[in-house]
């Protein structure tokens, strides 16, 4: 694209190689532009926006509550980013986190039902042998909960995005009568909350946070190296890069975009585990689960600002993860109007997607030479290099 605007020209042209200084600068400068954007809102709200930031961070990043608080929802959030960047290197939209996240919920405390998990929360059962279970059964719902997508895409062409939607409410609607009155899942409080786990199957910690914490971790560093290093990673990016090119190197749709959701769809129950048998305080599926099945799109926007990339994901995970608990708690502290905590989260999202959009452009901006200058220029000696002739 270029515009003339008299003796100058601007250039805004794609860039052929996007530098990881390029997200960075954008992402900072984003934050910035969010802050400032939204002051005028807690301005108006009678409240000092530098106060406001400071409540914010302080809570989220250094108080003995709020900072493993910030830690359990960035991993959520991490894990469910993870879910969207494997299908997304195949050039599939995963957006069923919701859905998925509790498929592996309900499989997981389908496990401790079956043991006997309902009746106390002090029932003696043995954690070494159930807790494995409720895992394994876990992943294996979320998986094959993603790969009806995955398979639906591959063989009939099925549009993934409609149908992880689909598969999302159907999930949600599932989730509401198995923990709603009557539902075999309902606490015994009766108050459209699942049953408590049980202490002795609760994911184990250390250090005072869930295992499943140090896991996400890691598997940052396994999933980068698994999608750049390994045979079948590369077959995931070249069916992603040209479905027609990877056709004709013999690369089965079908199996890959099968297999991509059930990665995906792991990843995300994973992140459903996490929080409801691991993060202190929760240890159930709560009446108000349709908040968490929201909070897991906050992966998407995590998986797209990091480029598709596991471990940029981590920091992007951990800014939202503090800023989402974060604005709840001063929202309350200062008694400010419901809803503005959602509008520092709703600006900075909008404004982090857009920074990295306009990342991949470059503005050039040039003066252009005139006659007369260049006139001058040969009077002074310059020579003028013809191309020769034929």
């Amino acid at each position: 694209m270029r515009a003339v605007i008299g003796n100058y020209t601007i250039r805004i042209e794609r860039r052929a190689d996007l530098r990881w200084w390029h997200t960075v600068v954008a992402s900072v400068l984003a934050i910035l532009v969010s802050l400032f954007l939204v002051g005028f809102a807690f301005l108006r709200a009678g409240a000092d926006p530098l106060e406001v930031y400071r409540e914010i961070i302080a809570y989220a990043f250094v108080s003995s509550f709020g900072l493993p608080q910030t830690i359990n929802r960035a991993t959520f959030v991490l894990l469910a980013a993870f879910a969207l960047i494997v299908p997304l290197r195949a050039g599939l939209w995963n957006i069923g986190m919701p859905g998925q996240l509790y498929a592996a919920t309900l499989a997981a405390f389908g496990v401790a039902y079956a043991f006997g998990a309902k009746a106390s929360v002090n029932a003696q059962l043995n954690g070494a042998i159930v807790i494995p279970l409720m895992v394994i059964a876990g992943l294996i719902a979320s998986g094959l909960y993603g790969a009806i997508a995955g398979f639906l895409r591959g063989r009939l062409q099925v549009n993934e995005i409609v149908t992880t939607m689909m598969l999302n409410w159907a999930m949600l609607w599932i989730v509401a009568h198995m923990i709603r009155e009557g539902g075999p899942f309902m606490g015994r409080t009766a108050e459209g909350e699942g049953f408590t786990l049980p202490t002795a199957i609760r994911m184990p910690q250390i250090l005072g946070l869930p295992l499943t914490v140090y896991a996400a971790v890691l598997l940052a560093l396994v999933l980068t190296w698994f999608l750049a290093k390994t045979t079948l990673g590369y077959r995931i990016r070249t069916f992603g890069e040209s479905p027609r090119a990877a056709e004709y190197a013999g690369i089965d749709a079908t199996r890959i975009s099968t297999l991509v959701f059930v990665l995906g769809g792991m990843f995300a129950g994973l992140a459903g585990l996490h929080y409801f048998t691991g993060v202190p305080g929760v240890y159930k599926i709560p009446k108000n689960y349709g908040e968490f099945a929201d909070f897991s799109f906050y992966g998407l926007i995590t998986g797209l600002i990091a480029r598709n990339n596991p471990i940029a994901a981590i920091p992007v995970a951990i800014l939202f993860g503090g800023v989402s608990g974060g604005a709840r708690f001063m929202q309350g502290k200062l008694r400010l109007a419901f809803g503005i905590d959602y509008a520092l989260l709703g600006v900075l999202m909008i404004m982090m997607v857009a920074f990295q959009a306009l990342a991949q452009y470059s503005v050039r901006i040039e003066r252009a030479v005139t006659a007369p200058a260049r006139q001058v220029g040969l009077e002074r000696g310059e020579s003028r290099v013809e191309s020769p002739r034929h």
